[in-house]
């Protein structure tokens, strides 16, 4: 695979959100940890040898989207009211399917915390296990659907 440089000459700035009004937002972001079929089992069983994979990875999603703005250049620094992470094991497909919802009241949307609970999340399921498996993928991570603020309501179709 073959790479090129691309020079960045534009002028990176947070974007100003002070006129906007505060409304309650809302995102949903999707991603899949995808690994050996007894790899999922040992999770299920919390049979991993550094501890509960998924509470640990609910932590750590949590913690992400409240520090997304330390992480991302340029995110706006966000009162986050609300985090919930879900899993969902397919020991028969050899994943698992992790699921954010972020919601606040302000005047930019939670996307990027969605996306971000999600991505770290799925980090640590990969740091907890790779001692036991070591072809772990993360894939597919992306937003599902945001609600609130100027543009609406975005739903992925399809899935």
């Amino acid at each position: 695979m073959e790479f090129t440089h691309i020079d960045s000459t534009g002028d990176p700035r947070m974007v100003d959100v002070t006129a906007k009004e505060p409304s309650h937002r809302e995102a949903v972001a999707r991603g899949r940890v995808i690994m050996k079929t007894e790899t999922v089992r040992a999770i299920e069983e919390k049979n991993m040898a550094k501890g509960d994979v998924l509470a640990a990875a609910k932590i750590a999603g949590v913690m992400g989207a409240k520090r997304t703005h330390d992480l991302i250049p340029l995110c706006h620094p966000l009162e986050i009211t609300g985090v919930d992470l879900r899993f969902h094991a397919r020991p028969e497909k050899g994943e698992i399917e992790i699921e954010a919802t972020v919601r606040t009241v302000g005047r930019t949307g939670v996307e990027m915390e969605a996306l971000t609970a999600v991505a770290i999340a799925a980090l640590t399921i990969y740091d907890m296990c790779k001692s036991a498996d070591r072809e772990i993928i993360l894939s597919g991570i992306r937003l599902m659907e945001k609600r609130g603020g100027k543009s609406g309501t975005f739903v992925r179709e399809g899935e």
